[in-house]
């Protein structure tokens, strides 16, 4: 009988349980139709304002120019095409059969990355695919919403375009701009270290890519080389292509910096001389010409294993104390020193050993005797790889411009005058710069057209910014038919917007 009794409170438990997790569910889902149409209505408005803004700062400059009449006329008009052409496309619904997929450039855990090309323009995109409910399992909503507003806000020659982002029943698609020169992980591996003028043009150019996106108050929190894109000039771009899963920090036994680091604690500490006198020397690693080899050697698998590489994370991150924008600028100390180096700082094959090396930098953070770094060079890492109260760019990124190493650069022309490198890039269909992946499943086929064969939920949740928009070449005019034809069917896919399942409610709140 107490048996008996013991199943029912365990079966009432069970279904209190159940009730909650429902509850929560429908609470979730709420919140995110809710966010849906306040988004819905904000955005409307503010497009509202800012195709007056535009109409009004042109109408401002021609009227404090010496262009005629007639060529003001003809602007005016101009901005007036583009601008309905915009609304065109905004209103356009967009899926991944406009898409004509090709060759896979990039896997990891939430999705891939491929080339492709838009049906309708023909022009090139690098598609960003990732699987909705992997990105919910693992708690990654909010970094996909970060990404995409971050891409879709910033302006700047140094951060990857966004065109394009919608969904289906089971994927979120970014399409992005296609950089074929690879990224600078690539580079690494063919070039073992860059010089140091190689290095100091990719450093400079990523500090401003770092600044543009601190400046929107936004944390990247995963700069590598991985992140760093060549365009086809040698150009870099900062951008999140890996798709590789974060650092499971909670998988890692806590990390203490008060801990004592023993043999037990750290396996391969490096026996080279340290930038800080004080700091003790390890014993029992390899060369530093073994050191390369090894790195290079797993370098990929380590990119894109399960677990994820922190040989760039900062400290403070690794600590959970909290931490700010500088934890970006450690990163970049951590790739300049690979730059010049041929590996990062604080490398082990086991992730929880390189973290220990991180919260215990001052131990590790050594130089080879045969390094022939400038002082200059040394002493950027040296105050980029330390404590965040002493670390340059704690005070913005001025601070690491204004460093001696930087004294030759022309920081107002980096993105004009040629590049420290110019990757090999055969037409814009070329992927010799990216690693060659198998294809898991063939691509479906896609349909071509717009009629009625297409996916009915589809929901385009962003367009291509107006800055954006304005650098693609854009189709001919499209008919009045044609476009009461898509104001019809927009009004009538707001209306069924809130039939879809919860992913694509969710979903489109990001």
């Amino acid at each position: 009988m107490e048996a008996e009794e013991g199943g029912i409170v365990s079966n009432t438990n069970n279904n209190s349980e159940d009730e909650i997790l429902g509850s929560s569910l429908t609470m979730e889902k709420v919140a995110a139709a809710k966010k849906f149409i306040e988004n819905h209505y904000k955005t409307q408005m503010k497009s509202i304002q800012e195709r007056k803004e535009r109409r009004w700062i042109l109408e401002r400059q021609l009227a404090a120019s010496d262009v005629p009449k007639e060529e003001q006329l003809n602007r005016i008009k101009d901005l007036e095409r583009k601008e309905t052409e915009y609304m065109r496309l905004k209103r356009n619904k967009i899926s991944v059969d406009d898409f004509e997929l090709l060759t896979i450039i990039g896997r990891g855990a939430f999705g891939e990355v491929r080339l492709c090309r838009e049906k309708k323009s023909g022009n090139i995109y690098a598609m960003k695919k990732l699987k909705k409910s992997e990105m919910v399992r693992r708690g990654q909503v909010e970094h996909v919403r970060a990404e995409r507003n971050l891409l879709a806000e910033v302006a700047s020659h140094y951060i990857v375009k966004l065109y394009y982002s919608f969904q289906d029943a089971e994927y979120l698609y970014l399409i992005m701009e296609y950089l074929p020169g690879g990224d600078m992980m690539t580079l690494l591996m063919r070039a073992d270290t860059l010089s140091e003028n190689v290095a100091k043009f990719y450093i400079a150019q990523s500090v401003l890519a770092i600044e543009s996106i601190h400046k929107h108050n936004y944390i990247h929190r995963d700069i590598k080389p991985d992140n760093l894109l060549l365009d086809k000039d040698g150009h870099m771009k900062l951008s999140d292509f890996g798709l590789c899963k974060p650092l499971e920090i909670r998988t890692l036994s806590t990390l203490n910096e008060n801990e004592a680091m023993d043999d037990e604690n750290v396996r391969d500490p490096m026996d080279v001389d340290s930038c800080f006198p004080d700091a003790s020397n390890g014993s029992n690693w390899k060369s530093p010409q073994e050191q390369l080899q090894h790195w290079q050697m797993n370098r990929r698998k380590l990119a894109f294993s399960t677990v994820g590489t922190p040989d760039y994370i900062a400290p403070e991150v690794l600590l959970k104390k909290g931490y700010g924008m500088e934890c970006d600028w450690w990163s970049l100390g951590a790739i300049m020193y690979e730059m010049l180096m041929g590996y990062p700082p604080f490398y082990s094959d086991d992730p929880l050993t390189a973290c220990r090396k991180i919260v215990h930098w001052r131990n590790h953070l050594k130089f080879p005797e045969e390094a022939k770094l400038s002082p200059e060079a040394k002493d950027l890492i040296c105050r980029l790889l330390c404590d965040v109260e002493h670390r340059l760019g704690t005070g913005g990124a001025d601070q690491i411009k204004a460093h001696p190493w930087f004294k030759d650069v022309e920081w107002d022309k980096l993105y004009e005058m040629e590049a420290a490198y110019k990757p090999e890039v055969n037409g814009e269909l070329d992927t010799q710069n990216f690693m060659k992946f198998d294809e898991v499943d063939a691509p479906t086929p896609t349909r071509t057209g717009s009629g009625p064969s297409r996916k009915v939920f589809i929901i385009r949740y962003h367009i291509m910014s107006w800055n954006n928009f304005c650098s693609v070449p854009l189709p001919p005019i499209a008919t009045s038919c044609y476009m009461t034809r898509l104001v019809n069917s927009m009004r009538m896919h707001e209306r069924n917007y809130l039939k879809v399942g919860f992913f694509s409610v969710y979903f489109v709140s990001i």
